[in-house]
């Protein structure tokens, strides 16, 4: 089998909200086309644009390969041989960042490729289920202009998830910071209100989540909010601090009665090792799309596992990223949920409506993928309403 093209379609919807600080807004989707009619499908969460272009640049040098140039004529079923190759030879222009983010979404669909081929599903031919069930977690991030407006939406949310069968939901709480929703720039005390807002609406049987997307520069301030949660019973605390200061995560997870997660912008296993082994994070988020793909996800979970530490995969995408989210989470012991954006919790059009069979949720959990590759179909009426480039 070899590869006949690459392709890269940048995805828009017409209404999107540059304000706001969902990504789910936009997309790049990759197709891998091989000679005896498998496409594969992949997706990573970064700027579509700049990752079109960096996929169908051409080569110049030997340490510069354009990845489409590179893939078509190889082999998609060498998977790990294909990463290497494309790790190595983006060196000069790639190693993290976009050019990670952009082997990530290739890899995806290289992946569902192999799958495809071998009429397996993908988590089949990444070493076989560790669990017997995926556990979902819904990520809700609200809407509103006001502090009043944005909590009320997030609990409207949350008592919707949790209708809907989910055990566990993740509050988007980012009133404050560099990314806060709309430049809301609220108190600290803000924070806690609404969790508590939260907890009150769903009780005490639901598992909650707190993401503050990068709120504070200084650990202490992170800490004293986090002790002030404590009482909510909050599974872990996300992204308090900016993704470099390693230093600050180890001294906050030492002193933290939540766990700390962090990792949702890292690339390769190599920014996940220094995450866990110096940072000391609890939790590792690797995005399958940025980290590198379903190969490099896997390392970063085996490495999870050898330190003693949790991953949970971060996505905030579509179906496509989700249905990849569980296939690897159902090879990993160390993996207690995966994120998922519900469909009809989403301002997002492309959300909804771009993949037309996704994985789906029995009893608050995501039964085992059976389907070959990663199970999924694009809706083609979606490609082409959204379609920009």
């Amino acid at each position: 089998m070899k590869i006949t093209k690459v392709e890269s379609s940048i995805l828009l919807v017409p209404d999107y909200e540059s304000k706001a600080c969902s990504s789910a807004q936009d997309d790049i989707v990759v197709r891998v086309y091989t000679d005896d009619g498998i496409v594969g499908i992949g997706e990573t969460d970064t700027n579509p644009w700049a990752t079109k272009a960096y996929i169908e640049s051409p080569s110049t040098h030997i340490m510069s390969v354009g990845l489409r140039e590179l893939l078509v004529g190889e082999d998609p079923l060498q998977t790990e041989a294909l990463w290497d190759k494309m790790y190595e030879a983006t060196a000069m222009s790639g190693r993290r960042g976009l050019g990670i983010c952009a082997i990530g979404a290739l890899d995806m669909a290289l992946w569902d490729v192999k799958g495809k081929a071998f009429g397996k599903p993908v988590w089949e031919l990444l070493g076989g289920a560790k669990q017997p069930r995926i556990r979902p977690y819904a990520s809700l991030l609200p809407k509103g202009n006001t502090i009043e407006e944005y909590t009320e939406n997030l609990i409207d949310k949350l008592v919707q998830a949790k209708g809907d069968g989910f055990t566990a939901a993740k509050l988007e709480v980012c009133v404050n910071g560099p990314y806060s929703h709309m430049g809301l720039q609220e108190d600290d005390s803000e924070i806690v209100k609404i969790v508590a807002a939260c907890r009150e609406a769903v009780g005490e049987n639901m598992i909650l989540m707190v993401d503050v997307a990068y709120c504070w520069n200084d650990w202490r301030a992170a800490l004293r909010t986090i002790q002030q949660l404590e009482q909510y019973d909050i599974y872990f605390f996300e992204t308090p601090l900016r993704s470099d200061d390693l230093d600050g995560y180890a001294a906050l997870a030492d002193r933290s009665p939540v766990r700390i997660a962090a990792g949702e912008w890292l690339q390769t296993r190599f920014e996940f090792k220094d995450l866990i082994d110096r940072g000391r994070v609890d939790i590792a988020q690797p995005d399958i799309g940025r980290v590198g793909g379903l190969t490099e996800a896997k390392r970063v979970v085996d490495y999870g596992s050898l330190r003693g530490k949790l991953v949970v995969p971060h996505c905030w995408k579509t179906g496509i990223g989700i249905a990849a989210s569980a296939h690897l989470a159902a090879t990993a012991s160390n993996c207690p949920f995966i994120e998922f954006l519900p469909g009809d919790l989403s301002e997002s059009a492309l959300r909804r409506e771009l993949v037309r069979d996704e994985i789906g949720m029995v009893d608050g959990y995501i039964p085992l993928p059976r389907k070959p590759g990663l199970g999924i179909e694009l809706s083609d009426d979606a490609i082409k309403k959204y379609t920009m480039a």
